[in-house]
């Protein structure tokens, strides 16, 4: 399917209900295959004023686009501060479990299903930081946090990943230079090796652009593999472009996905330059992929 075909579809994600009723939930499975996104799609979008998270924002945007399952990215439930990082952290290890519960609820009301949560864990972490990161995620309902970091860091994450029993679904990238970051295959070998936690978030765009294949990789890893992020780039380390116009191979992989049935999730993450907001970029996304699997 190419960018003029990605065009014409965009009319069928205003096609989605705008509202779902008290507790009823959003389908957006299509033959088999679990459709979402990672709530960084919608990074855009400004808080309601004076409110101490962005959960309501989230929720407007994934209703209107027809959405429900997502990564839930961590920014999104939290406050935005002025001391910056030292101040998050205090935060982080002062605020009690019961507002992650109550976040949960939020999105259950709402009809949405939280399927992992998205924490990119890094070297100045403390340990107790660490712990409550894996304690909110467990307080969300979640059994998988989704991670953009580092092999030395994912060592550092062993214990508590075992502690709390939680996945950690490391999220990889396009920098196959650096050996400490997740990038090419064996990066995600490395850590596999290290936890029966440690599992693998694929992000089949980055993965394209270090001229990898994707349909292969999820073919000898699907056991391995929680959920993808997709979007479309171009290979040898090119840019994030509209559905259809780079290389990676969504429709194949979607297909993949659908045929042997495996249980990965495709969530968008929305990151190329649309022209529209990214709530109607992330809509013309979803409707790729119906699309794709009809």
């Amino acid at each position: 399917m190419r960018s003029r075909d990605f065009i014409k579809l965009a009319a069928a994600g205003t096609a989605f209900p705008l509202r779902t009723p008290f507790g009823a939930r959003i389908d957006s499975v299509v033959n088999g295959v679990h459709l979402g996104t990672i709530t960084y799609s919608f990074r855009d979008l400004p808080r309601t004023p004076g409110a101490s998270d962005a959960v309501d924002v989230m929720i407007k945007a994934l209703t209107e686009c027809g959405i429900g399952e997502i990564e839930l990215f961590s920014p999104h439930v939290e406050p935005t501060l002025p001391g910056g990082r030292e101040q998050l952290r205090q935060w982080r290890l002062s605020t009690p479990a019961q507002h992650f519960k109550d976040v949960r609820k939020r999105f259950d009301d709402a009809g949405i299903t939280l399927f992992a949560y998205t924490i990119n864990f890094r070297n100045d972490y403390t340990d107790q930081e660490l712990d409550k990161s894996f304690e909110q995620a467990k307080a969300l309902g979640v059994d998988i946090i989704a991670a953009s970091t580092q092999l030395s860091v994912a060592k550092r994450l062993v214990p508590f990943a075992e502690k709390h029993k939680i996945y950690v679904a490391m999220h990889g990238h396009s920098n196959i230079q650096d050996p400490d970051e997740f990038a090419a295959p064996e990066s995600f070998s490395k850590a596999l090796a290290m936890s029966k936690y440690f599992k693998i978030n694929l992000d089949i765009g980055h993965f394209t652009a270090a001229n990898f294949d994707a349909v292969q990789f999820i073919r000898e890893n699907h056991d391995h593999i929680t959920h993808l992020h997709v979007k479309d780039r171009k290979k040898n380390q090119g840019p994030n472009v509209p559905w259809g116009e780079g290389d990676t191979p969504i429709k194949p992989v979607l297909t993949l996905l659908k045929e042997k049935k495996y249980p990965i999730r495709a969530f968008v993450e929305y990151e190329h330059r649309g022209t529209a907001t990214s709530v109607e970029e992330v809509k013309k996304c979803m409707a790729y992929m119906r699309q794709a699997l009809a």
